[in-house]
């Protein structure tokens, strides 16, 4: 078992009921998290996620598939309330009540990436059962008799189904801070190699501790050999089939296939590279621990420093680098022209 991959695909849900069900890849199940973990929810038709909020973590969500409606409320009355479609993404500050519900006919899938590796939630079932008629009555002021017929249910609901078909409000449409079309926006890079798309604080300014990159590598690309001086990398594998190096500060290293459902985790600094190695683009979604991650590269690095002292540290004469091209920028996505290691 590699320690730096957890098969979500494969897992069991850990949380299941009438309106959907949820997969975790958190401290608990995947050990090596630190400060970050996802979740893989599925909604079916008409479910809707219960009411909750988060104690230690903001949550950061992505559309795999369907259409689910997002209302939240948070300090300073702030309430929000945005459709979000395939391919969008949102943020949810922790702390905000929230609430997700599938307005569309077939089942929704959505990634919830959080900044905790073991978050955790109150609910809205448990939260209000809690106390007691009269202080719900006072609450409200209306008579303590009003609550006599509240369920007061000793586990919560997760997620339920809502059978009613309530229009979607116009303010749901439109444009949101919270909200954010990644997929519709302009490629940061795009070339024969690949394209990456993101979700970051330049170009969303109200993250905050977060970013998600969209990135595809076509069958001749491959993500050049970098590390993140300061910040974590969990990557979720959403189409295609890839290939990962990875080393630790021990000198072990670890290389792994990565197939649809795949999640996988690099601590901050660790270097690594990312291959297509199947027959059809690969697409990652890659979240980090920070609004505006950074990355060193193999191309602009290696060959910033002196031919003299490349040569002494790997053993070669000085000129086996002057065939190498000098980049001034790291290239993030370059060709294969050579076919994969067995």
């Amino acid at each position: 078992m590699h320690s730096h991959l957890f098969h979500l695909g494969k897992t069991l849900p850990h949380n299941k009921s009438e309106g959907g069900e949820r997969t975790k890849a958190d401290s608990l199940h995947f050990p090596i998290l630190k400060g970050m973990s996802l979740y893989k929810l599925l909604l079916r038709p008409h479910g809707v996620r219960e009411p909750h909020w988060h104690i230690n973590a903001d949550e950061f969500g992505y559309c795999l598939t369907g259409e689910v409606l997002v209302t939240f409320y948070h300090t300073s009355d702030n309430k929000q309330v945005f459709l979000v479609k395939k391919g969008e993404a949102f943020w949810i500050p922790s702390g905000a009540l929230h609430t997700i519900e599938n307005r569309g006919a077939e089942n929704a899938e959505l990634l919830l990436e959080f900044t905790h590796e073991n978050p955790e939630e109150f609910h809205l079932s448990s939260a209000v059962g809690v106390f007691s008629n009269a202080v719900l009555g006072n609450t409200w002021g209306v008579s303590q008799d009003h609550f006599r017929a509240l369920q007061r249910p000793l586990k919560d609901r997760f997620a339920v189904i809502n059978p009613g078909n309530r229009l979607i409000p116009d303010v749901a449409r439109y444009a949101n801070p919270y909200h954010f079309a990644l997929e519709a926006s302009e490629p940061l890079l795009e070339k024969a190699e690949g394209s990456v798309r993101v979700a970051r604080q330049n170009v969303w300014p109200i993250l905050q501790n977060h970013a998600l990159y969209s990135l595809r590598i076509t069958t001749q690309g491959m993500r050049e050999p970098h590390w993140h001086p300061e910040t974590a990398e969990l990557g979720y594998v959403h189409e295609g089939r890839g290939r990962m190096t990875i080393l630790n500060p021990q000198g072990e290293s670890e290389t792994y296939i990565l197939q649809p459902g795949d999640v996988y985790f690099i601590p901050k600094a660790y270097p690594h590279h990312i291959e297509n190695v199947g027959q059809e683009p690969l697409h990652f979604l890659i979240y980090f621990d920070q609004a505006m991650p950074r990355d060193v590269g193999f191309s602009g690095s290696i060959r910033a420093l002196p031919d003299e002292v490349l040569g002494s540290v790997l053993q070669v004469d000085p000129s086996f680098f002057r065939p190498l091209h000098k980049y001034f920028v790291d290239q993030f996505l370059v060709e294969k022209i050579n076919p994969p290691d067995v």
